[in-house]
């Protein structure tokens, strides 16, 4: 708390400048001499409620203004999604433009249907070999492999080679929906309580 109260001068002084004002001037319109004002934007006097808050006033700011943002928790904590042996785990925040989510798709023999949505989608191969189903074509990518594709052409992706395969794969809100089913999986699509 101490080193944040020590940047209250600082940012008022910025505050003040930001606004086009001299000392002078702010401290006349707070009713202070130009030199407590000095001494608390340098730091030489201690910022108080009975300074602060005729100076706030004057520039039409909070208190919580003059104190430094706290910097919000860039981790992203949401639930796995496994829907019919496919486990999503999300990478990006809920609300993205762009969602990021790794893919796990378990072993199987059957190409699941392809599927058709607005929008595009990349992918990139973390382990396993990916079986990707594109109009009439068949890929099979490789670790280290990466494939970029318009989702208006049918699709279908599942592992191949007996063993699951584990992807990267970036798409927009629409191709969200079609993957993680959300209109069916509300609850788990909204993660869990921020604490």
């Amino acid at each position: 708390m101490k080193d944040e109260l020590a940047q209250v001068g600082p940012r008022l002084r910025t505050l003040r400048q930001s606004q086009g004002l001299t000392l002078e001037q702010l401290a006349e319109a707070a009713q202070m001499s130009a030199s407590t004002l000095s001494r608390l934007e340098s730091g030489k006097r201690q910022a108080s409620l009975e300074l602060l808050l005729p100076l706030t006033r004057r520039l039409g700011i909070g208190l919580d203004d003059l104190l430094p943002q706290q910097t919000a928790d860039p981790r992203v904590r949401r639930p796995a999604i496994n829907h019919n042996g496919i486990v999503m785990v999300p990478l990006a925040p809920e609300h993205s433009p762009i969602l990021t989510y790794k893919i796990t798709y378990p072993a199987q023999n059957q190409q699941p249907e392809p599927k058709v949505h607005d929008g595009y989608e990349w992918l990139y191969v973390i382990s396993g070999k990916l079986r990707l189903q594109l109009g009439e074509r068949e890929f099979l990518l490789n670790r280290g492999e990466a494939a970029e594709f318009d989702t208006r052409t049918p699709h279908a992706m599942s592992a191949a080679g007996g063993r699951s395969a584990q992807v990267i794969s970036i798409f927009n809100q629409s191709g969200a929906k079609l993957h993680t089913r959300a209109s069916e999986l509300p609850d788990q699509l909204s993660g869990p309580p921020s604490s």
